[in-house]
């Protein structure tokens, strides 16, 4: 650097004090779950605690913990008294909550169906309130058992087992819609941030509903064409056929011991609770 340039810069800097040192920002990934969508971030978390998580529950074998939930929703389901469905629901917190999994995702994922619900409790409502009780408790404890079922065991560990009972191509299709339920839902929360800064969920009610219309079209169009791609990804890979070809989720530990127990107990509230009134 030239002398004369470099006076020039000295002056223009002076004798001031550099500034103190501010705290850096919040992490990409926190902010995004701090400020991302109430839709994406509920399974978003719930699959990474299933990969991360350190309770009993991430320890069981998947088989196990797979047959217990479709226990406890067949219990939800059939159930023929409230006290039954009230003990069930009871039960299945017990495992959300000893799961380790956070409060705010378990409720932001059991509680999807008393969207849908509601205006069917509504209609249904006789007076009662046995009757809305058992109609909500149904749906709650059913989605409740799933975020448990989600947020302790990793997919591929969920799908496995259900790829040797159901026909390869239905396993391995809910296998691969499962996974890019997270790319189109991320994509939709892209879609969404878009249109908000630029004006599009503005204006009247018909050009907002136009928007959403060629917004869900792009989103369609991109499920398609990511399908095309991850399809011949996969052949070009030499894909053999099956997807979902691990075999390590009927590998049985100690921790299964705490899915024996909740088992039975599940079996001794349903011969004590079947028939009581």
């Amino acid at each position: 650097m030239a002398a004369g340039a470099r006076g020039r810069v000295d002056r223009r800097l002076g004798d001031r004090a550099l500034s103190r040192a501010r705290a850096s920002g919040a992490p990409a990934g926190r902010a995004h779950r701090a400020g991302g969508s109430t839709v994406n971030d509920p399974l978003s978390q719930l699959d990474y605690c299933a990969s991360v998580g350190r309770s009993p529950w991430h320890r069981a074998t998947a088989l196990g913990k797979l047959l217990l939930a479709l226990g406890a929703i067949a219990i939800a389901v059939f159930a023929p008294t409230l006290r039954l469905l009230v003990a069930t629901h009871a039960v299945v917190w017990v495992l959300a909550t000893s799961s380790r999994l956070p409060g705010r995702v378990v409720l932001a994922a059991a509680g999807y169906p008393l969207v849908f619900s509601a205006l069917f409790v509504a209609s249904r409502w006789d007076g009662t309130l046995a009757t809305p009780l058992v109609l909500v408790l149904r749906p709650l404890t059913a989605s409740l058992t799933a975020a448990w079922l989600v947020g302790t065991t990793p997919y591929p560990d969920v799908f496995a087992p259900l790829a040797r009972v159901l026909p390869r191509s239905v396993g391995d299709g809910l296998f691969l819609t499962y996974r890019a339920l997270f790319a189109l839902l991320a994509r939709a929360e892209r879609l969404v941030r878009a249109l908000r800064m630029r004006g599009g969920l503005g204006g009247p009610p018909r050009q907002r509903l136009a928007h959403a219309g060629e917004g869900l079209g792009t989103l369609v169009v991109h499920g398609f064409e990511r399908s095309r791609r991850l399809y011949a990804t996969m052949l070009l890979r030499g894909h053999s056929g099956r997807v979902c070809g691990c075999r390590h989720y009927a590998e049985w530990s100690r921790a299964d011991g705490w899915v024996v127990l909740t088992a039975a107990v599940l079996a001794l509230l349903s011969v004590l609770l079947w028939r009581a009134t």
